[in-house]
């Protein structure tokens, strides 16, 4: 009689222990693979190649997700078989599992893309570094694709045909378009920036018709992040570099020097020597471009002085260097001018007074 009983609590509670069984298997599947994850990482990581490290990381939380996600609808599955019918049980829960898988497959995609990217930005090929800004963007384009076409199959796993979405969509776009035309212009703003890359991250840029100066920190779709130089972030819409002129001093090839000094009119007769003097020295300076143009030249008779005008390129384009480069020039052309014994010169003037001019008044 008890082995009777015993056998009617296996069969009415039977349910309970196998989905126990299948609770407890995803658990020592997620253990055994949140253990391989950290033994094979740190191998993935000294390969050479990105793939291998990118496509563990970016599998590891949707992969262990989906353990635990396929566990509970089976346990769900075996636990409400016995309560509910089979073909009802199957509309209930297929397209959760498919809705499910199609969530965990968007998310590893989206994960992958985004390791490949962290991976690939600022990465060196030989002699050529890889683009952070068009890595950016294709990484981005990636990613929307993958919503795009996910979302559409998922819509399908509900039974929704995709013509009538994309119809829905296409009417749709029309309103949204006189809705968000200032959202569209960015993102067309951005498109540009992506394409015709006037600037990418990184580079100091400036404009003279709008008060926008500073490194390019992040360049999205509808706005650029600009670090001013005063470190305040700057936020600007994609749209604005359509209408205004951008300059990029990160690309120039020289920093130029060029400078008007006045000798005074009792020099003259230095004049001639010391330009030459100034002239080899620039001819001789290490950090001067002897590629570019230089000259030194008397330019202009000025009220209190004999203008010459200084004209070289540095090697340099780092600003801090520049600026040591230009000081160390001003300083060895003051020293040739002080050599020949003149000056200087600084506005002046001179009183002539007639002789046998009759004393003033007292």
């Amino acid at each position: 009689m008890e082995a009777v009983k015993n056998f009617w609590l296996v069969k009415d509670y039977g349910w309970a222990l196998q989905a126990f069984l299948v609770i407890f298997m995803s658990l020592v599947i997620a253990y055994i693979e949140s253990r391989l994850y950290k033994k094979l990482l740190p191998r993935a990581e000294r390969s050479v190649h990105i793939w291998d490290h990118s496509l563990l990381k970016a599998l590891h939380l949707p992969l262990k997700v989906g353990i635990w996600v396929f566990g509970v609808l089976l346990a769900s599955h075996l636990a409400a078989r016995y309560a509910v019918q089979d073909s009802l049980l199957s509309e209930i829960l297929n397209p959760i599992r498919k809705f499910s898988a199609g969530i965990l497959i968007i998310w590893f995609l989206v994960r992958f893309i985004k390791e490949i990217e962290a991976s690939l930005t600022g990465m060196h090929s030989g002699k050529v570094s890889l683009d952070e800004t068009t890595t950016r963007a294709i990484s981005q384009i990636l990613r929307f694709s993958v919503f795009i076409i996910g979302g559409l199959i998922l819509v399908q796993s509900f039974g929704i045909p995709i013509a009538g979405v994309l119809a829905f969509g296409g009417v749709g776009g029309i309103a949204i378009g006189f809705a968000a035309k200032d959202l569209l212009a960015n993102f067309f703003g951005g498109l540009m920036i992506f394409l015709d890359r006037p600037f990418k991250i990184g580079d100091w840029i400036r404009s003279p018709d709008k008060e926008v100066e500073g490194t390019v920190e992040k360049i999205g779709w509808r706005l650029t992040r600009i670090r001013t130089f005063d470190k305040r972030p700057l936020f600007v819409p994609n749209s604005l570099f359509s209408t205004i002129s951008v300059e990029n001093p990160s690309r120039m090839m020289n920093r130029r020097i060029k400078e008007t000094i006045g000798l005074r009119y009792q020099d003259s007769p230095k004049v001639a020597v010391i330009l030459q003097d100034i002239e080899k020295m620039l001819k001789n300076h290490p950090e001067i471009d002897q590629r570019k143009i230089t000259f030194v030249a008397l330019v202009h008779f000025g009220e209190s002085a004999l203008e010459f005008l200084v004209y070289t390129f540095t090697k340099t384009t780092d600003w801090v260097s520049f600026q040591m480069i230009q000081q160390d020039v001003f300083l060895k052309i003051l020293e040739i001018i002080h050599k020949h014994n003149a000056s200087c010169a600084f506005p002046t003037r001179t009183l002539h007074i007639p002789e046998g001019m009759p004393p003033g008044r007292n």
